[in-house]
């Protein structure tokens, strides 16, 4: 044990232990022990409610979670090309298995988000995300610190056809997700800011456009800006549930709205969590969030590779809006959106992407030196 935490060590598994920023792995880590506690906490009563045995999907998230460990493990020991490489040929199957979802996808709720993948449920949309940001940077640095013509295009194109397919789900909210991190690469490769204002105003068009024609778009917006004219079950419940837990919580495991609150172990997993364990356990789930994408940022700094730093970046950026989004449906501030909460949330589909999104971004900020082996060694040799 003590040779493989050794600096002259050259195994692989030691050379990703020395290069590796272990404050991004330790915060993962973090997230994942939360991911194994709510899985207790919060699924036994969705399973008994639906007539389930009650760790039905506490044991499947326990599967989930172990297998997100080792993906998040295996692609961040991957070099920077080697995860450009996996990202394309990610990006190429879960394209088109987005596309499969509209002639063979499982309809839930109205919507076609999932295929059926050797008995499991697949939603190719959560997989398709970290890859969809490394191949966007990728097109938009290749020709220097600001995006040629060709990279925008082919970037924007891309973007399109994976905005089209979303809506013909639909599934707006994943969209949304999309859009804003493109824009934010597009940004931070040095885009125009007249391109950057007439597409901002493309996208608030299309949401308008979206808003008058799909009824259950405008519900939600509606319930948000005015609780009286629909049904805000979910969100009071969830409401109930963070006040309830004052600032130490009720106990683990003795919450009471998750029994009554819908998808408690998925989309509000939070204010379960923020009623358990009160306003203690909700901070530290919230500081852990902004720790990571703050460690990424100040890490960031010192990247000169600009296409990495790129990747980085949106990477970076796609974590947190989507933490920022389920905490903010969560919270009331904003309108509701099945989005999932990164490897707390119950879902294989997002907790495989969280850990392909982390992963990637752990293995583009590892420092690519090879260290030195101390004088002592040297000179023994």
């Amino acid at each position: 044990m003590l040779r493989v935490f050794s600096r002259t060590d050259r195994s692989i598994f030691a050379q990703w232990w020395w290069s590796v920023d272990r404050w991004m792995v330790a915060g993962v880590l973090v997230l994942i022990a939360f991911g194994f506690l709510m899985a207790f906490a919060a699924s036994p009563a969705v399973a008994q409610h639906i007539g389930k045995p009650i760790y039905h999907f506490a044991n499947k998230q326990l599967v989930f979670l172990s297998l997100s460990l080792g993906v998040f493990v295996v692609v961040s020991m991957l070099p920077p090309e080697r995860i450009r490489h996996f990202a394309w040929g990610l990006f190429a199957v879960s394209l088109a298995a987005l596309a499969a979802t509209l002639f063979a996808g499982v309809t839930i709720k109205g919507a076609s988000r999932w295929l059926y993948v050797f008995g499991f449920s697949v939603q190719p949309s959560e997989i398709l995300k970290p890859a969809f940001v490394v191949v966007s940077a990728w097109l938009l640095a290749r020709h220097g610190a600001r995006p040629d013509r060709r990279g925008v295009l082919w970037s924007g194109a891309w973007l399109a056809l994976v905005c089209v397919l979303l809506v013909l789900q639909p599934d707006i909210g994943q969209m949304t997700l999309f859009l804003l991190v493109w824009l934010g690469l597009f940004f931070l490769a040095g885009g125009s800011m007249r391109l950057i204002a007439g597409l901002g105003a493309a996208a608030l068009a299309a949401g308008a456009y979206l808003y008058a024609t799909m009824p259950h778009v405008a519900d939600r917006v509606d319930r948000f800006l005015d609780p009286a004219s629909g049904d805000t079950y979910q969100v009071d419940k969830a409401m109930d549930a963070i006040r309830s837990g004052g600032v130490i919580g009720v106990g683990l495991g003795d919450g009471r709205v998750k029994s009554i609150l819908p998808d408690a172990h998925s989309d509000y997993v939070f204010a379960v969590a923020a009623e358990e364990g009160g306003f203690l356990l909700g901070g530290v789930i919230i500081f852990t969030f902004a720790g990571l994408v703050c460690r990424a940022l100040i890490r960031l700094r010192e990247e000169k590779e600009h296409w990495i730093l790129l990747a980085a970046l949106g990477l970076t950026c796609l974590f947190g809006l989507q933490a920022f989004i389920n905490l903010a449906v969560n919270l009331n501030v904003a309108p509701t959106k099945g989005m999932t909460l990164p490897f707390i949330s119950y879902g294989g589909s997002s907790l495989i992407a969280s850990a392909m999104t982390m992963g990637m971004l752990v293995g583009l900020m590892r420092r690519r030196e090879t260290p030195r082996a101390p004088a002592f060694a040297e000179a023994v040799r």
